[in-house]
């Protein structure tokens, strides 16, 4: 079967599939502009959108769009329409009427051609329409050899390209040289001859054209070669013949006349093609002198003569017809068993029609075409076609047994390589019918500026193969590499496309795709393969796509994109027609350095552009700049629609942010906002538009900016004038190029909190979503930055000189001599802290305590009231305490008492550090010394124990007279409680016992059995008995 699409415009896929319920993401945008597309709309049932070329006719910018099966339904000779690239958003396209004007100078049977289902850039002023289907009628016998034509930007046509079409075995002229004497009877038999024989003739210009001549006395051109250019025509005209009549028969002299007159360019005799004579008569030649001089000059002209003689005049007068079939035969060419025929009389001439057109019809065998195997009869040129400087690269899908081949038509000459050329990757031996290399042809350029073929075959072993490969002058074939598909059925190699990323010169990056690669739940989700240059190409993966199970046939169109970007880099386009329910998409992938980045980053559904379009994505183009902005412009075909869609230029926003003044005087308020006393200030927001993009674009658009104060506090310390809200909104018209600013103005309250600055954030986004810029992929749309509080209060130098000198001291002292004891009434300690500022004023001056984990904070009071202090906690040991924030005024002091409850579960020595007392202001490094205190005590933990016992034996008396009994005595228990009521834990504690156990004459009459303990940890061994 032909790789070709059906006769029918059936779906690319028997099952349709609906719309995910879950709102699949319809469009992830960047800069391909999908709010205003040019949709245009063409006869469905033609294809229209097949394939798709921008156009450029010296400013004239259309986008062509192939429509192969346009026509009525028995002829379908594809057509290519014209669609005008204007103001309006659609509009209806023209037939350029390519498919019947480029054709008719080949064939007049213009059936089924499907012209335009290949479109390609040919040169600069034009570009290449082909028909692959486009076949030779030779004798019975239909080959689809195709054709492509070379057509200027005026849409004329200017070269038929037809290297694999070959001139039909069946291209002859035929002139009959016919006995008109009276002899000849009846004449009706004759006729029915003539009409029978002619009808078996496959007549066209491009087969075979017939004359007759008739002859008696004289001789009479009945009609030339050139008169009828089909079978019915010339059938009708033999029913007309008159017989001339004549007594005499002039053989040689119309045989003389037919080869000199009959086969002469002026009668229509053409060049190549094969001549053949039939001549028929009754009788001997009353001019038999002269036919070896007629003869001759049939020689001379190659002119094969076949010779019929009719014994009805003999049979009938019972003459002897020996010396009449002798001249007959001499007449045929030889042999004669092939060229001779006598039949008994003028009826009988019907018996022989069938093996006449026989034995004309074996000269089509001289050229092949009747062998059990093809070369190129099938071999569908304009099937995949890449362009190159030098020629045109063909596939040739359908040559040798559709097994597929490749040919280049260039100004040195047709190249034209051998099937055994590419043995060693497509083995004769393995039989495999029908893998359809050169189902598309491409080219890459490795690193010593070698240029490589690329061919895909598409059915190799049913999983495919691409082949990269030189090949030279004389269709020698030196294959450098070949990649192989991985899944059966997956049509790997159908499609492929080298991209030089970094525009070098050099391709980086091959692409081929297998559309039909099976996904989960067996989808034709189709996959890319991504092959990076590495002295060879290697596998890098593939590329990411909208990951649903659902049939999509990514992968079904490739197209490289000059930079859609504006990076630098080239880009690719990929079609997927099945996803979404057969509506279709096509994603972008971007270029970076010299790869493709795997990630899409841009996926585009045909039902975000209309919800009738479907198989969006089957072709794609991206080349020109055709509404005219200077960016380019992508062309995407669908079924029954072409879509053109726009880029959109890329901006980046620089925001600056200035105060005035450049800090805020918290201590000198300026303004009464709210009845509230306030330091009003003044920001400058400035905003400059710088544009990425090439080409005449908007250089202006507008900006919606929020600005926002102290956008993550909970209270707000400074408000807006305009809104009295901690957030405003500004619309900016900014100028590509030119820095814009506008003033805000904002008031700061007095408020306990002037720890941290006052943050000022601008948030910004374009407005223009329709058709004003974006922007750069990455760059930020807020820019944020803190306004302090100033340090330009305290002198005319603008610079505070401080001395801060920091004292504290513990209200408990304690040394490893004499430490100090803590005993349970005790709970906890009082630490003063004295601060004092004995130079100029200190700008945001802290100080940080750090104590012992035995201590936890518990309050803290302020001896001086007219002096804030704002403490937070850093951890569970720690403090940081803002100073009479924002200035400790000179010659102040503060003191503070830090209270610290003690922490019962550790015991430990006790140690508080305040390791810096800092501010804004500058210190000299000389007084720095007394900026920090180190305090540690010595300590011990008084315990509180309580030791209570009972027994269950009261009384036991032993006699010292008496002699005491070898049996035991009776067991008893004794139970000591040991209680800490103190609020310290004890560790390391020793319990001394000692029970009576020897009487006299140390005579021992008591002993320790057993040794219980609850709730503690003890160690009883060992005993001690005294």
């Amino acid at each position: 079967p032909s790789p070709s699409l059906p006769t029918t415009p059936a779906p690319l896929s028997s099952q349709p599939q609906s719309l995910s319920p879950h709102n699949p993401r319809l469009c992830e945008c960047f800069n391909i502009d999908v709010k205003r597309p040019r949709i245009y709309t063409g006869p469905e049932e033609a294809l229209f959108g097949f394939s798709v070329l921008q156009h450029d006719n010296a400013g004239d910018k259309s986008m062509l769009v192939g429509a192969p099966w346009d026509g009525p339904s028995n002829t379908r000779r594809g057509d290519v329409y014209k669609c005008i690239v204007g103001e309006e958003r659609s509009s209806n396209c023209t037939k350029t009427n390519l498919g019947e004007s480029t054709l008719q100078n080949v064939s007049r049977n213009l059936k089924n051609s499907h012209l335009g289902m290949t479109l390609s850039p040919d040169s600069p002023d034009g570009f290449l329409a082909c028909a692959p289907l486009w076949s030779q009628e030779c004798g019975t016998s239909v080959f689809s050899t195709g054709i492509c034509v070379s057509v200027s930007n005026d849409l004329e046509p200017r070269e038929t390209i037809a290297p694999t079409a070959q001139r039909c075995a069946t291209y002859m002229d035929i002139v009959i040289v016919l006995d008109g004497s009276n002899s000849i009877y009846p004449w009706y038999e004759v006729q029915n001859f003539l009409s029978n024989i002619l009808s078996k003739f496959h007549i066209s210009p491009e087969q075979m054209q017939v004359g007759v001549l008739q002859y008696g006395e004289v001789a009479v051109h009945e009609w030339s070669l050139r008169d009828y250019q089909t079978t019915q025509e010339v059938v009708e005209a033999a029913k007309n013949i008159s017989r001339q009549e004549g007594r005499e028969t002039r053989t040689a002299y119309a045989i003389h006349m037919g080869c000199t007159e009959a086969f002469s360019p002026e009668r229509g005799a053409r060049e190549g093609a094969t001549k053949v004579m039939i001549v028929v008569t009754d009788g001997e030649s009353h001019d038999g002198e002269e036919l070896p001089d007629a003869l001759e000059e049939c020689e001379k002209r190659n002119i094969t003569r076949y010779a019929i003689a009719v014994l009805g005049h003999y049979i009938r007068r019972q003459q002897d017809p020996e010396t009449f079939i002798s001249e007959i035969k001499y007449i045929a060419s030889d042999p004669d068993d092939k060229y001779f025929f006598n039949v008994t009389d003028e009826a009988a001439l019907n018996d022989i029609v069938d093996a006449l057109g026989d034995r004309i019809f074996t000269l089509e065998g001289t050229l092949g075409y009747n062998e059990s195997s093809f070369k190129f009869e099938m071999s569908q040129i304009g099937f995949s076609t890449h362009v190159l400087d030098d020629g045109i690269l063909f596939g040739m899908v359908g040559a040798y047994d559709w097994d597929g081949g490749v040919l280049k038509e260039g100004a040195e000459g047709r190249i034209m390589p051998t099937r055994e050329a590419f043995e060693s990757e497509f083995p004769q031996e393995l039989k495999n019918h029908a893998a359809y290399l050169g189902y598309t042809v491409s080219s890459v350029i490795v690193g010593d500026w070698r240029r490589l073929y690329v061919a895909g075959a598409p059915r190799f072993k049913h999983k495919g193969k691409v082949i990269l490969f030189e090949l030279s002058d004389n269709g020698d074939v030196n294959i450098a590499q070949a990649l192989n598909g991985e899944q059966i059925g997956s049509y790997y190699g159908s499609e492929v496309c080298g991209l030089d990323v970094d525009q070098d010169g050099i391709t980086d990056v091959l692409l081929v795709a297998a559309p039909m690669y099976l996904g989960p739940g067996n989808k034709e989700a189709g996959r890319v393969y991504i092959y990076s240059l590495s002295g060879v190409f290697v596998s890098n993966g593939t590329l990411k796509a909208e990951d649903r199970f659902q049939d999509a046939r990514f992968g079904y169109a490739l197209a490289s994109a000059p930079d859609l970007n504006h990076d630098g880099y080239t880009d690719l386009l990929v079609g997927a027609p099945l996803e979404d329910g057969h509506n279709g998409a096509i994603y972008v992938y971007h270029g970076q350095g010299i790869h493709i980045i795997h990630n899409y980053k841009q996926r585009i559904a045909g039902s975000s552009l209309s919800p009738s379009l479907q198989y969006f994505g089957r072709s794609v183009s991206a080349r020109l700049d055709l509404d005219g902005d200077g960016l380019l412009d992508l062309a995407v075909g669908a079924q029954g629609s072409a879509v053109l869609l726009s880029s959109r230029s890329i901006v980046q926003i620089n925001m600056s942010l200035s105060f005035q003044p450049h800090s805020i005087n918290v201590i000198q308020k300026t303004c009464q906002r709210g009845a509230r006393e306030s330091a009003c200030l003044n920001a400058t927001a400035c905003f400059l538009a710088l544009s990425r993009s090439p080409g005449t674009h908007s250089s202006s658009f507008d900006l919606s900016v929020v600005a926002m104060l102290d956008e993550r506090k909970l209270t707000a310390r400074a408000l807006f004038d305009d809104s009295n809200q901690r957030q405003t909104q500004l619309g900016v018209r900014v100028h590509t190029g030119q820095t814009v600013c506008h003033n805000l103005t904002f008031h700061v309250f007095d408020t306990a909190d002037y720890i941290r600055p006052i943050s000022f954030s601008l948030r910004f986004k374009i407005n223009d979503t329709e058709s004003g810029p974006v922007l750069d992929e990455g760059w930020p749309t807020t820019f944020k930055r803190s306004y302090y509080s100033g340090t330009s209060i305290s002198n005319t130098d603008d610079v505070c000189v401080t001395d801060l000198v920091l004292q504290a001291h513990m209200d408990i002292s304690g040394t490893r001599q004499q430490p100090y004891v803590i005993r349970s009434p005790r709970r906890r300690l009082a630490v003063e802290v004295q601060l004092q500022n004995r130079l100029e004023n200190a700008y945001n001056t802290s100080l940080t305590l750090h104590y012992s984990r035995n201590l936890h904070f518990s309050s803290l009071s302020i001896r001086d009231t007219q002096l804030k202090i704002e403490c937070t906690s850093l951890s569970s040991n720690s403090h940081s305490c803002n100073v009479s924030y924002p200035v400790f005024r000179s010659h102040s002091k503060v003191c503070l008492q830090k209270y610290c409850v003690f922490v019962f579960s550790c015991v430990c020595h006790i140690y508080l550090s305040v390791p810096g007392s800092h501010s804004d202001s500058v210190e000299r490094e000389a007084t720095l010394g007394d900026n920090s205190v180190q305090l540690q005590t010595v300590v011990q933990y008084e315990p509180d124990l309580f030791i209570t016992s009972d027994s269950n034996l009261n009384r036991y008396e032993v006699h010292p007279t008496r002699t005491i009994s070898e049996a035991i005595g009776p067991e008893f228990y004794t139970h000591f409680r040991l209680q800490n009521l103190g609020c310290y834990s004890v560790s390391n504690l020793e319990l001394r016992l000692s029970l009576p156990s020897v009487a006299a004459g140390d005579r021992i009459f008591m002993a320790v059995t057993e040794v219980f303990s609850y709730n503690v940890s003890t160690n009883p061994l060992p005993l001690l008995l005294e």
